[in-house]
């Protein structure tokens, strides 16, 4: 993967995790974000500074994208949401990576993106109407990457 940033640029997902560690491997890392509105909302991030999906090799692209999957996979078993919303959003954070966030009917933003204006408050609170706590949410993705990352 290139590594190359320009001179005197810092990039927040090159110098700290970007969240909670659930996994990681030599290239990639996956983390649990930390935002009690969505507390089912992961991030697979390239290790090294890529900006572009594109800019990956095609190994790498199918790479990733299985560790997207085996997240996105968990999160539909373990939480049955009523959908997952995957997004690569290079737009503020220019460092590869994709968001992994399960929906749920009863969500703050429902059925908007979780970037727009709030629709509704949620009480109690949003990790309280998981159907798991998030160590054992966390533990299925770390098992379901360990397998993936087997293949």
């Amino acid at each position: 993967m290139s590594t190359s940033l320009g001179a005197g640029v810092a990039c927040e997902l090159c110098s700290g995790p970007g969240g909670r560690l659930v996994w990681s491997d030599e290239d990639w890392r996956v983390v649990r974000v930390a935002d009690s509105e969505f507390p089912a909302f992961y991030r697979v991030i390239a290790l090294e500074h890529v900006q572009e999906f594109s800019m990956l090799s095609g190994p790498q692209r199918r790479r990733c994208m299985d560790l997207v999957c085996a997240v996105e996979s968990t999160l539909l078993h373990v939480l049955t949401p009523r959908s997952i919303n995957l997004a690569a959003l290079g737009n503020v954070v220019p460092h590869l990576h994709w968001h992994v966030v399960a929906r749920f009917e009863w969500d703050s933003h429902f059925p908007n993106p979780i970037w727009g204006p709030e629709k509704r408050r949620v009480r109690p609170s949003p990790a309280e109407h998981l159907s798991v706590d998030l160590a054992e949410l966390d533990a299925a993705v770390t098992t379901s990457l360990s397998q993936c990352a087997a293949l």
